[in-house]
């Protein structure tokens, strides 16, 4: 039997109304329901649509906000915006994993919480916004998710490997190492978690879609981690 979704609760909570609430359901049917279910149809195509609005607005988000910028900025910029762990954390906000139509072993694997389900769903959500109500209600939606964002931009851009290793090499002239502790996820969406260690201790966990991103994430907390340290006590921290 097909999940039941209260549409009307989630549109609510997205501040978005649906002329058709079939493109909205559709948008939160994961593959592994229709292998139990054929004749449902997933949400892999609006996520293609999804993804390609989400990059387009994101552009033009940051080609009016950032004038001076050049490209290889604001292609960093973007990727920080649209990356797939920036687009979970929207999805949780939003509560769409509880939302989700999944199918029994996704359900009991932890689909829900997954990252990688969870940025798709997302995608194929701004898909069937575009194709409801028009590119402008889409763009509409997705500057509501992003323009919080616009302001940290600089410091997401930031190379947070490179500011850990030269406080490590101020304070102690030793450098931190990264150990990859986890992949999850299929070939096509693998998750990356990283440790950051110094010496004997873990100052840092990061997650990503790849070994680098994850590494600047887990770089990013021990760099919160070490500097607090270092300011309470010179010698808290030893290599």
């Amino acid at each position: 039997m097909a999940q039941q979704i209260d549409l009307d609760t989630l549109q609510t909570r997205l501040g978005v109304r649906f002329n058709d609430p079939g493109l909205l359901r559709k948008a939160l049917v994961h593959e592994s329901f229709v292998n139990e279910y054929p004749h449902e149809s997933s949400n892999e195509r609006l996520e293609f649509l999804g993804d390609a609005v989400l990059g387009l607005v994101a552009g033009e988000m940051l080609y009016e906000r950032f004038p001076f910028l050049r490209e290889g900025e604001l292609t960093r910029m973007k990727s920080a915006l649209v990356n797939m762990l920036s687009l979970a954390g929207h999805a949780r906000n939003l509560g769409l994993g509880q939302a989700l139509v999944l199918g029994r072993g996704e359900e009991v694997s932890g689909g829900r919480e997954r990252s990688s389900l969870l940025a798709d769903a997302l995608e194929a959500l701004v898909g069937a916004i575009y194709l409801d109500s028009g590119y402008p209600a889409a763009r509409g939606f997705v500057n509501v998710l992003f323009t919080g964002l616009l302001e940290g931009l600089p410091q997401l851009n930031r190379d947070f490997k490179s500011l850990l290793q030269q406080e490590t090499q101020k304070h102690f002239k030793a450098l931190p190492t990264y150990k990859v502790v986890r992949e999850e996820g299929p070939s096509h969406a693998r998750v990356f978690t990283v440790e950051v260690h110094f010496g004997d201790e873990v100052l840092g966990t990061g997650s990503g879609p790849s070994k680098k991103e994850a590494q600047q994430v887990a770089a990013q907390e021990a760099l919160a981690n070490f500097t607090a340290r270092t300011q309470r006590s010179d010698g808290a921290v030893s290599a």
